[in-house]
């Protein structure tokens, strides 16, 4: 049996995720795994490490404000960089490196991923005064991701 689930703005779950709220649009439980969607607000420090994912693809959606994306290399030096505004989607399959940094002072971004076991990391940090991933490497690697080079420079 298929339901389906309209959820507006502001009407999703909110958690703690370093030193921002984040919202679950819709959450890998309500889903049966098949993908788990979040709500950002981004800040140009919300920045996270380039990476990859071994076990899910993942998709952006920029809602407001500018994005810049780094994508396909093992270094921001070496990654094609594309800018994305608001309406542009982004995608990025499974293994390949890639970042995002908002290149306005906000940015209201969808990150969905699929399958979304994903999404118990990132409830699993919680609240703290800044990003620190590299603190977490081990729990990354839990979840099938692989830190490459460090964010970029807000």
């Amino acid at each position: 049996m298929s339901i389906a689930l309209v959820r507006n703005p502001g009407e999703g779950t909110f958690y703690r995720y370093y030193d921002s709220e984040q919202e679950q649009v819709v959450s890998n439980a309500e889903t049966q795994g098949v993908v788990s969607v979040v709500r950002l607000a981004m800040r140009p420090a919300d920045a996270p490490p380039l990476h990859t994912h071994s076990r899910e693809d993942e998709s952006w959606v920029v809602l407001s404000g500018r994005v810049r994306f780094w994508v396909g290399s093992a270094t921001l030096d070496e990654c094609d960089v594309h800018d994305a505004g608001p309406g542009a989607y982004v995608f990025g399959p499974r293994l390949v490196p890639h970042t995002f940094q908002t290149l306005t002072p906000t940015a209201d971004v969808l990150v969905i991923n699929n399958p979304g076991t994903i999404e118990d990391y990132f409830r699993s940090i919680g609240s703290a005064d800044a990003r620190r991933d590299t603190d977490h490497v081990d729990l990354l690697a839990q979840y099938g991701v692989t830190l490459l080079d460090s964010p970029p420079r807000a």
